[in-house]
């Protein structure tokens, strides 16, 4: 549904993106198809990318840039003078955390523009922006928020290095994300897995994208693929970005060595999880750890990662949409028509 919104009053602490494009996550097919609920209405969309059409003084000094620089937008929103924001874990702030996330806000609190599916995204004052250099492509530009997921969730939180060998669950572009920050991280050996026919278009790409080994779960036991390409070894660490997947906690566990880390990044969206079985981390020692989006630092390298040209990002299968078929686009990714989705998608107004 589509809604036309006045553009706001800016003031010295506020500003006005003019919105270039907006990556689609699976945040967003699941709000759309309820797998998400809110109980209200809003604009979706928090990889937003675009120029900034309006500023305030005191919020052009707070932020760092001008009118008609190029920027990306955090999705969270930071106060930065709770404990939490102060330790940069700007996620748990105290005044904002998730509850008002960029595209997850109910469009009736003014101005209402807040989300990246829109002409126009309003930035309050305390939205966090990254600038972007001004030869990046908009559209490619909408990486930086699953690239950024990718580095921080396999190297920040997981913890992958050099001579490791890394295990990514998904090959969606958050997937891929993981496999480039591995590589550059150091790894030795990363390996990606998937499930069926449209697992397997994306696997097809993962050797471009750092991958050593691509495993279609439904053909082979992925810790047997693993052991046969590594001369034995598991994995140091298990990336698990999968959405609706519930048996990936099981296969993630059995790819972990004793001793190793477990990151679960992706939704369950069920409370089962058939092949589990818990005294395997016991009995391994594993580490488990659950992350929720990325950080200012992750999304930096991941800027730096896309400007330097070092993997091929800009030929990823990619599907842009306007406001007439942005919903077409949703339940493609969604998986609710009988196309293959991109892995990739964007909104561009």
């Amino acid at each position: 549904m589509s809604r036309e919104l006045a553009l706001p009053t800016i003031g010295d602490d506020d500003g006005l993106l003019r919105i270039e494009a907006c990556g689609l996550c699976g945040t967003d097919h699941e709000q759309y198809t309820g797998h998400v609920p809110a109980g209200f209405a809003f604009i979706p969309g928090h990889e937003s990318v675009g120029v900034i059409e309006e500023i305030g003084d005191r919020a052009a000094e707070r932020w760092g840039v001008k009118a008609g620089d190029r920027v990306a937008v955090e999705v969270f929103q930071s106060c930065r003078e709770c404990d939490e924001c102060l330790a940069g874990l700007y996620r748990r702030c105290v005044r904002h955390g998730m509850g008002d996330m960029y595209g997850f806000v109910d469009v009736t609190r003014p101005p209402g523009l807040w989300g990246g599916y829109a002409a126009y995204q309003y930035l309050a004052p305390d939205s966090m922006l990254l600038p972007l250099p001004a030869n990046l492509d908009p559209v490619h530009a909408t990486l930086f928020n699953p690239l950024g997921a990718g580095i921080r969730w396999t190297t920040t939180v997981g913890g992958a290095g050099e001579g490791d060998i890394v295990v990514v669950l998904g090959p969606g572009v958050r997937g891929l994300s993981a496999c480039v920050a591995a590589k550059e991280a150091g790894a030795a050996f990363v390996a990606i897995t998937g499930v069926g026919p449209r697992g397997r278009a994306r696997l097809a790409l993962a050797s471009r994208f750092g991958a050593d080994l691509a495993i279609d779960v439904s053909v082979e036991s992925p810790a047997k693929a693993l052991r046969a390409a590594t001369g034995g070894r598991l994995a140091d660490v298990v990336v698990d970005v999968t959405a609706k997947a519930p048996e990936a906690l099981g296969q993630a566990v059995s790819l972990a060595r004793t001793g190793g880390t477990v990151v679960l990044a992706g939704i369950r969206a069920s409370s089962d999880t058939p092949g589990f079985m818990p005294d395997h981390v016991v009995y391994k020692e594993l580490h488990l750890v659950g992350v929720l989006g990325v950080d200012v630092t992750a999304y930096r390298a991941a800027i730096e990662l896309l400007t330097s040209g070092r993997w091929p990002f800009e030929e990823l299968p990619r599907r842009s949409a306007g406001f007439d078929d942005a919903e077409m686009l949703l339940q493609t990714m969604a998986g609710d028509i009988d196309v293959e989705p991109p892995v990739h998608a964007v909104f561009v107004p």
